[in-house]
C-alpha cells in the first residue's frame, strides 16, 4: 500500500499533505482567495504558482499530494511537476472522480462542477486520469460520497474497482455533507468476494466540524488510512476570519490561527494524513507549524467549545462564493 511510504517517514510534516483545490482552478469557495490570488489566474499562472507550492511542500517534507477531476487542471499541473522531476519517488499521489469541472476556467460560471458516481464516469475520469498521471497514481478515491450515493451499492463499479485494487491502485473515497459519519460506516460495509473494497477514507474534520470523528475512527481501527480535507474549514479558521477563541489560543503559542487549527487535527489518533490547502508559499509555510504546536487542556477546551451542529456548518459551507 502507498502510504507505507509515509510510515516509514520522520520529518515533523510527514503526515501533513497539500491538497490542489485551491489552485487547480480559478474559482474555489475559500475566503479570503481574491487577496491570496489577485487578479491574474490564467492557466501559465496558477501552474507556476502550483508548482512553487508543490516545490516548496517537498522541500519542507510533505510528502503526500492530493488532486481530483473536478479540480481545473491539478491533474495536469501535477502530472507536469512530476514529469519534470523523475528522480523523486518517495511521494505518495491520490486523485479523485466523480465530479466533472463544468466552469471553462471562470470564476463566475453558474455551476463548477457536476456529480456522477455512475461506472461510466469512472471510466471515462479514470483513462483522463492515467493520461495524466500514469503509474505515478497511487489512489483514486469516489469524491464527495454521501449516504444516497449510488457508488455504495453499484455491484458492477465496485467489481471494476476491485479490478484495479487487484492491479496495485488504491481505491478510496471521500466525503461531505452532515452525514459523513453514516457515509463512511455504509462504505466500509462494502465488500468483493469477502473483501473491504475500500482502503482509504478522506474526510472533513476541523474544529467546527467534528462529528465525523467516531467514524474515522472505526475506519483506522479497520485498517483504512484517513485523510482529513477542509481542516480549515474553508478559511473561517484563517485569520482574520477566525473565532476569537482560535486567535486567543494562537495568540497563547505564538503561532498561526491555522497552525492551531491544524494541530487539533493532527492530534487526533485515527488521523493519518491532514491536509494543507494552501495558495500560497506563505499560507503553506505557516501550515507546517502545526506539528509543533502544543495544545494543553485549556487551549483544547476552548477551541472545543467552537464546535457547530453539523447541518449548521454545512449549511454555511454551502453558502460561501465561488470567487
Amino acid at each position: 500500500m502507498p502510504f507505507a511510504r509515509l510510515a516509514t517517514a520522520t520529518t515533523p510534516t510527514c503526515h501533513i499533505g497539500l491538497g490542489l483545490a485551491a489552485v487547480g482552478r480559478p474559482g474555489y469557495i475559500n475566503l479570503g482567495r481574491d487577496e491570496d490570488l489577485g487578479a491574474n489566474r490564467g492557466v501559465d499562472t496558477l501552474r507556476t504558482r502550483t508548482h512553487e507550492l508543490l516545490d516548496a511542500a517537498y522541500a519542507q517534507g510533505v510528502r503526500y499530494f492530493d488532486a481530483a477531476r473536478s479540480y481545473g487542471r491539478s491533474e495536469e499541473f501535477l502530472a507536469d511537476w512530476l514529469n519534470a522531476r523523475p528522480d523523486i519517488d518517495d511521494i505518495v499521489i491520490g486523485s479523485k472522480w466523480g465530479y466533472t469541472y463544468t466552469a471553462g476556467w471562470t470564476t463566475d460560471a453558474e455551476v463548477h462542477e457536476v456529480k456522477d458516481h455512475s461506472l461510466a464516469a469512472y471510466e471515462r475520469q479514470r483513462a483522463e486520469s492515467d493520461a495524466l498521471l500514469g503509474e505515478r497514481l497511487d489512489l483514486y478515491q469516489i469524491h464527495s460520497v454521501t449516504p444516497d450515493s449510488p457508488a455504495l451499492t453499484d455491484k458492477d463499479l465496485h467489481a471494476r474497482l476491485a479490478e484495479a485494487a487487484a492491479q496495485g491502485l488504491t481505491v478510496g473515497f471521500s466525503t461531505s455533507g452532515p452525514a459523513q459519519a453514516d457515509a463512511i460506516r455504509a462504505a466500509l460495509a462494502v465488500t468483493v468476494d469477502g473483501e473491504p473494497l475500500f482502503r482509504t477514507v478522506q474526510s472533513t474534520y476541523n474544529v467546527l466540524e467534528t462529528s465525523a470523528a467516531p467514524a474515522l475512527a472505526e475506519a483506522h481501527d479497520a485498517g483504512l488510512t484517513v485523510i482529513v480535507k477542509e481542516g480549515m474549514a474553508n478559511g473561517r479558521l484563517a485569520e482574520p476570519y477566525a473565532p476569537d477563541a482560535l486567535k486567543a489560543v494562537a495568540a497563547q503559542a505564538s503561532l498561526g490561527c491555522d497552525a492551531v487549527a491544524l494541530a487539533f487535527v493532527l492530534r487526533q489518533p485515527w488521523a493519518g494524513v491532514v491536509l494543507s490547502g494552501a495558495a500560497t508559499t506563505v499560507q503553506l509555510a505557516s501550515n507546517l507549524h502545526a506539528p509543533v504546536v502544543d495544545l494543553d487542556e485549556e487551549g483544547l477546551a476552548r477551541l472545543a467549545a467552537l464546535v457547530e451542529e453539523p447541518r449548521a456548518y454545512w449549511e454555511r459551507r454551502g453558502q460561501l462564493p465561488w470567487h
